[in-house]
């Protein structure tokens, strides 16, 4: 039987007031799931510590999250196609409150990984929902006035959420970036429901709902998003995860190979699909959504990986380097908007998407070839401003693009199949250019530490580069501490200087002192000899009791005598031998005090050869420390631009997709294209 679909209340017939208020509530609802990502990533660290979570744990926070929401994107897209977009924006928002509640109050870290991952339940309808509601209310000839608006909240809340996020962890506690949450989403409800329409279809027959489809998606896209975050170029001590290389991974791979086979071999046969692959034969939603996918990967490159950049070495801090991004964000706000509103008052998409395209590509090839280990603040925030004006329209003009051309009967599930593109690209994305990143990072940092470290010792080499291995970045953060070379250098002279002074101790016989000298790569063999023996003093001593214990017979005969001075070279003794016990006894007094005084002099000037080999190599080192600090900054830099090419290579995808788009006249109504689609 066929099912045949009419909307029962007519958009085009509520006023403009009603309609900015249906609107108004879904800004609401979107930007209180956009909010809650930047504002949780925020108070991870805090959550970690309160719950004790341990650090394997500590990315499926994020994770849960993101598998829920994006495995079901398209189903609730098919939902709201069948049952209004009303009801499933309500359900969605509804489900995220009471997660966010759950998770605020969450004691342990399988139950905020659980609530997180209903929170996703709820998010993913508030995605899918927001550009379908708008595609319900504007036709495609307005459409992008309002769209732009969509993708204007996602960036003012990855500016605010970060701010309000540290404000709230520090001054109220981590549970409350969860509870803020519910005043902002009562508000966007109540809008919602007293103001929004139904945008209900008329069903002339029941609708089926594929069950079956939705787990083989499941089976698809669950496995796949788990491999992703578990895979690894390099595992360290104490994390959580496998080599790319290993079974685990690719058994993961492999189930999601035979989901989305069986998903796609389903859908074709399947009466009522979950996902309609007949719309892929239609060109804009073929290379529209092949663009959002490719877009999506190069979409949050600058935003995740520019922050390693300016803290590694351009040299501030944590908070400095997220302003640093504070113009990229306002240049996507601004992109959005004025692309929407371009879009509406010259009736065309395709030469903003191209113009957009063609500014993301310049701003991503200065990038490649000036950025350097020398770059300023100032000059990367400058050029943060030209890329967020290229990637500020990729939000609503493909969504446009996609819309205008399928029918209205389908909205839901085509705009839901643009959401899930561009989240499956920015974690594919995020996964493959991440392992490039620390591949490259650790390969530069060997090369250029191996040279910057050559003069060194191999014991303090190997000691001194492994503590320089910054793991690779993610979508929830990377490494954010920096090579401090002044710090090291202060470090450095306290080393030296208690180095000093155990050797003085160890040159007075201390047997503590004597074991960290004997295993110092700077003490030379004289040192450790002595402090060996017991102490310098001890060993000049030793000396002079030996001949203090030959005097009485040496003094015997000429011969013996002879033979005692050529054994005592270098100390002071008459060249007649005594002859009465007057003369023996004063010689032996004097023998005493020479060597109590040879004993101190020995010392001190042992102390000022260990003193002047430390001052000496105090510049070496000094010069070491600079060279690493160089090392590491050209590290770093080498592998973010790496990113950026790797960035732009995609922008070029992306162009070339864009030009195989088709430019179809806008819509200028939201109501069905000829006659209602039978299935």
């Amino acid at each position: 039987m066929s099912v045949i679909r009419r909307a029962v209340t007519d958009p085009s017939q509520l006023s403009p007031r009603e309609k900015m208020q249906a609107l108004l509530g879904m800004l609401l609802a979107m930007f209180l799931a956009a909010l809650d990502q930047t504002v949780v990533a925020t108070a991870g660290p805090e959550m970690q510590k309160a719950l004790q979570i341990d650090a394997s744990l500590y990315t499926w926070i994020t994770t849960a999250y993101l598998v829920s929401s994006t495995v079901l994107v398209p189903v609730y897209g098919k939902l709201s196609d069948v049952f209004g977009r009303k009801r499933i924006v309500v359900f969605g928002v509804v489900v995220f409150l009471v997660a966010s509640m759950l998770c605020g109050l969450s004691q342990s870290t399988a139950q905020l990984i659980a609530f997180r991952a209903l929170q996703g339940v709820g998010s993913a309808s508030l995605f899918t929902s927001a550009f379908a509601v708008v595609a319900d209310l504007f036709p495609p000839s307005e459409r992008g006035k309002y769209s732009g608006l969509f993708g204007a909240v996602f960036g003012v809340s990855s500016l605010v959420g970060p701010l309000l996020g540290g404000f709230i962890t520090d001054t109220f506690g981590w549970h409350w970036v969860f509870f803020i949450n519910l005043p902002i989403g009562a508000i966007a409800l109540t809008f919602i429901l007293l103001r929004m329409p139904p945008l209900k279809p008329k069903l002339e027959a029941h609708p089926t709902i594929d069950v079956f489809g939705a787990v083989l998606l499941a089976l698809a896209v669950v496995p796949f998003l788990i491999a992703l975050t578990l895979g690894r170029p390099v595992v360290r001590e104490g994390e959580f995860g496998y080599l790319w290389s290993d079974w685990h991974v690719w058994s993961l791979f492999a189930i999601a190979l035979v989901g989305a086979i069986g998903f796609i071999a389903w859908e074709l046969r399947v009466k009522e699909p979950l996902v309609d692959l007949r719309l892929f034969k239609n060109p804009s939603v073929a290379f529209g959504s092949a663009t959002v996918f490719v877009m999506g990967g190069a979409f949050l490159t600058p935003m995740v990986f520019l922050p390693l950049f300016m803290v590694n070495v351009v040299g501030v801090t944590a908070t400095a380097s997220g302003l640093t991004i504070s113009p990229l964000v306002l240049g996507v706000v601004a992109g959005n908007v004025l692309s929407g509103q371009l879009v509406s008052r010259i009736g065309k998409y395709k030469p903003l998407m191209l113009g957009s395209l063609v500014l993301l590509i310049v701003g991503f090839t200065i990038m490649t070839f000036t950025l350097t280990a020398s770059s300023t603040q100032s000059e990367v925030t400058v050029k943060m401003v030209l890329l967020g004006l290229g990637l500020g329209p990729s939000i609503p003009l493909y969504t446009i693009a996609i819309q205008n051309a399928v029918p209205p009967q389908q909205m839901g599930v085509t705009t839901s199949m643009v959401t899930f593109f561009r989240q499956m690209g920015s974690t594919v994305g995020i996964a493959v250019v991440g392992s490039l990143f620390a591949t490259t990072l650790t390969t530069e940092i060997s090369t250029r530490l191996a040279a910057a470290t050559k003069d060194l010792p191999p014991e303090l080499v190997q000691r001194f580069a492994g503590n320089q291995r910054p793991g690779a970045p993610s979508e929830e953060g990377g490494p954010t501490q920096r090579f401090e070379a002044e710090k090291l250098k202060a470090k450095v002279n306290e080393q030296l200087d208690g180095a000093l002074a155990v050797a003085t101790k160890a040159l007075e016989g201390d047997a503590l002192a004597r074991q960290l000298v004997a295993s110092s790569p700077f003490a030379d063999e004289q040192l450790k000899e002595a402090a060996e023996a017991g102490g310098l003093r001890a060993m000049v001593r030793a000396r002079f009791t030996v001949l203090r214990a030959k005097l009485r017979h040496a003094a015997r005969d000429d011969a013996a005598w002879a033979e005692f001075l050529a054994a005592a070279d270098g100390v002071a003794l008459p060249a007649a031998r005594p002859l009465d016990e007057v003369a023996l006894t004063t010689l032996d007094a004097q023998l005493e005090m020479a060597g109590a005084a040879a004993a101190d002099q020995a010392f001190a000037q042992a102390v000022a050869n260990v003193k002047a080999a430390i001052d000496a190599q105090r510049p070496k080192l000094f010069a070491t420390i600079d060279a690493v600090g160089g090392a590491l900054k050209e590290a770093f830099t080498e592998a973010i631009l790496m990113v950026y090419r790797l960035a732009l290579g995609l922008a070029v995808i992306a162009l070339l997709l864009t030009l195989r788009l088709p430019q179809l006249p806008l819509r200028k109504t939201v109501g069905p294209i000829g006659p209602p689609i039978a299935e």
